[in-house]
């Protein structure tokens, strides 16, 4: 593979994970605090629904192009065998990541959004509430992978 394909796979990667990873943060330090303080429950887990299914059809993109320019820059570089230590901890931080993202998207979010559509605002109160935990775990992890690749390169 030629330098620039692989800078680009790697720019491909970096932005994929700085929109996951940003998206997060926003949603959580920002979007919903501000939610939580203007609005009333029924507006609030509305907009919270909305703005989630958003940003998650956009997370499936970027999961789908992170994961393809990672395993494309292994394969380029020989694979795990003489990969350094830190690609070996971002592969485990993200598959643990997809997991928890999979986990939300297919059980949490979901039961969130079909409590907002019946209009059971305690329940979609609840189920936004185990959405904000998992997104804060895979924010932390997500900043842990950003912290590897970039401290790791000096150990």
């Amino acid at each position: 593979m030629s330098a620039l394909a692989y800078a680009v796979l790697l720019f491909l990667h970096v932005a994929a994970a700085a929109f996951w990873v940003g998206g997060m943060a926003t949603m959580h330090f920002a979007v919903r605090p501000a939610a939580a303080a203007l609005l009333e429950p029924p507006q609030r887990l509305a907009l919270m629904a909305g703005a989630l299914g958003r940003f998650l059809r956009g997370v499936d993109g970027a999961l789908l192009l992170l994961w393809a320019s990672g395993l494309a820059m292994l394969t380029a570089r020989g694979g795990f065998a003489g990969a350094h230590w830190r690609v070996h901890a971002m592969v485990t931080l993200a598959l643990v990541m997809t997991a928890i993202y999979v986990w939300i998207r297919a059980r949490a979010f979901r039961a969130m959004r079909l409590a907002v559509q019946a209009q059971r605002w305690p329940e979609a109160a609840a189920r936004l509430a185990t959405v904000r935990r998992l997104v804060a775990t895979n924010l932390a992890l997500g900043t842990a992978v950003f912290a590897v690749a970039l401290v790791g390169r000096a150990l």
